[in-house]
């Protein structure tokens, strides 16, 4: 049994596809619970996702690590995972995030990305974020865990505390704790559709620099609003 933590900030585009695809999955559906917690949206974000989600809500915490954090402390399962509004997981990806957590000694699996957007220029980008990811989790340097792409044992990740609450980064800084905690776990089977919009509209370098310079003022900057951005209702984007 899996709670499936799903933050959302104005996704009416996006979010009815990523809740069909977690819907849809090789494990029975009422194997798995799916939590919506949404930011504030002011669109129908949240009308849509009650329509799928066992539970909706507002966050409560700052930052969409906090929102991860509100679903984490409201699930029902001793397992819990988390991806994006604007994702689409593979039909498969609860079965194999479950599988990741066979040996006992594993609190944390994650997997790689694919283009939801089958271009060039993405599966470039898909590429570098791939490679990223497997070198981290061969050469256990450091673990790229991605947002919309980690599973946790939940009492593992309670005692770790969480989230920490930043800007940017959150995702990557949960591992080097949960690492302290027991086994982290590389699953390639583990496949999410990654919505490349944020590197298309803003720039992928600018979007990059924007990244690493939150991240080495300690996670939170003034300067720059990484999240909870506003795109463009740009339909190109939103099609799968």
């Amino acid at each position: 049994m899996i709670s499936v933590v799903i933050p959302a900030f104005n996704e009416e585009k996006r979010i009815e596809r990523s809740l069909i695809a977690l819907s849809n999955q090789t494990v029975p559906r009422d194997q798995y619970e799916l939590i919506v917690v949404d930011g504030g949206s002011h669109d129908k974000t949240c009308q849509i996702a009650q329509d799928y989600a066992d539970l909706v809500f507002v966050q409560e915490s700052e930052r969409v690590a906090g929102a991860r954090n509100d679903g984490f402390l409201r699930s029902r399962h001793g397992l819990v995972a988390t991806t994006d509004a604007d994702s689409i997981v593979a039909p498969n990806w609860i079965e194999q995030a479950i599988d990741s957590f066979s040996d006992p000694d594993v609190v944390l699996s994650f997997g790689p990305v694919t283009p939801i957007e089958r271009n060039d220029v993405n599966r470039r980008y898909s590429l570098l974020f791939n490679g990223l990811i497997k070198f981290g989790a061969h050469s256990r340097l450091y673990y790229y865990t991605l947002g919309c792409n980690t599973a946790f044992r939940k009492d593992a990740l309670l005692k770790a505390g969480m989230y920490r609450i930043m800007d940017a980064g959150d995702d990557l800084e949960i591992a080097v704790r949960m690492r302290k905690m027991g086994k982290v776990q590389f699953a390639p089977e583990m496949k999410v559709g990654f919505d490349f919009r944020r590197y298309h509209e803003f720039g992928f370098w600018n979007t990059i620099y924007e990244w690493y310079y939150i991240v080495l003022q300690g996670g939170i900057s003034d300067k720059y609003s990484y999240t909870r951005r506003e795109y463009q209702d740009d339909e190109e984007h939103a099609q799968v």
